[in-house]
């Protein structure tokens, strides 16, 4: 019996979340949405060079060494691109605590297996994360595995609902299946900072809880003066725990494309299910599942490809938006 049970559990816990009934019906990427865009694209009277060729000339990055060191996709920032790394994750972090309510949270980055089949990468997709045989440790692919663990086996009073947690974490991903992809400087890494949030929330609030959490990410790009735009993944795009989904992706002018720099998703109550998450209703005192959410506040490596390209000069130099002035202690890289 126990057999038939842990087989059952096996084929139960690859089957993914049912996507909810607003989401657009699509094969893969080419059938996502776009919802909106906000500011213009960046235009020049010179030709726009790239973050590889900026970064290089201005002594932000040194790819070279990265790669001598720790392979291709670790990269190694040196002086003020270490210094804009950091003041980048300051800022965001400070925006989601002291604007959007958040409470900071400084997590471990390895955890026990159980911490990510909770999220939904095991056992699926085991092969794109980093594990240390010898501990029976994983490192982790995002914050979103210890924030949304915090509360792992555990029931939350409703009155603490909704309750919002942020945090910085290096990232981790073996990017098993990247073969083939654009890898060119900071594009595509096995290491790289983010800025996370995670919301615990009752199940009739998610999906408004899902639009604040979106323009809560959009409040970063805005106030760094970055184009950007909205969109709504379809079923086929949609990640293996996400119900719906938004991404948003921020236009790189030297590379001529759009990155994706968050992904704002509802999981409604499958990671609450995987990990035991529950709350107490007020009234009858029902203990129930409720639903995370989760969002990248932002991904750092793309974002400051975004803004390298948008705000560079004919001479080569980074003007700075002006939000980061005071932090930096200059308004000019370079």
């Amino acid at each position: 019996v126990n057999d038939i049970k842990q087989l059952l559990f096996s084929k139960l816990e690859i089957i993914p979340n049912i996507p909810h009934d607003s989401v657009p019906i699509g094969k893969d990427e080419t059938s996502n949405v776009v919802i909106r865009e906000w500011g213009e694209p960046t235009t020049a009277d010179f030709e726009l060079k790239s973050h590889v060729d900026l970064g290089t000339n201005l002594g932000l990055f040194d790819l070279e060494r990265g790669s001598k060191i720790s392979g291709s996709g670790f990269p190694l920032l040196t002086g003020l691109g270490s210094k804009l790394e950091r003041e980048l994750i300051n800022f965001m972090l400070d925006v989601h605590v002291a604007e959007h309510g958040y409470k900071e949270i400084f997590p471990p980055f390895l955890t026990r297996s159980k911490a990510p089949h909770t999220c939904g990468q095991l056992p699926k997709f085991s092969d794109d994360m980093y594990y240390i045989e010898k501990d029976e440790l994983y490192l982790i692919p995002t914050a979103e595995v210890p924030l949304t663990n915090l509360f792992a086996d555990e029931i939350i009073d409703v009155n603490n609902l909704p309750s919002n947690y942020t945090a910085y974490s290096a990232c981790f991903r073996r990017e098993a299946g990247s073969y083939g992809k654009d890898t060119r400087g900071l594009l595509r890494l096995h290491q790289f900072n983010k800025v996370e949030m995670v919301k615990f929330v009752t199940p009739d609030s998610s999906y408004d809880e899902l639009e604040k959490l979106t323009k809560q990410a959009e409040i970063i790009l805005q106030k760094l003066g970055l184009h950007y735009r909205v969109i709504e993944l379809c079923t086929g795009d949609l990640s293996f725990a996400a119900a719906k989904c938004y991404d948003l992706e921020v236009w790189a002018p030297g590379e001529k494309k759009w990155l994706e720099v968050s992904s704002c998703s509802n999981f409604e109550d499958f990671q609450a299910r995987r990990g035991n998450i529950r709350y107490r209703q007020a009234t009858d005192k029902k203990v129930d599942y409720l639903h995370t959410l989760n969002g990248s506040g932002l991904a750092t490596p793309r974002l400051m490809v975004a803004l390298l390209e948008t705000y560079q000069s004919s001479d080569g130099k980074i003007s700075l938006p002006e939000v980061l002035h005071q932090p930096m202690g200059m308004e000019v890289l370079g």
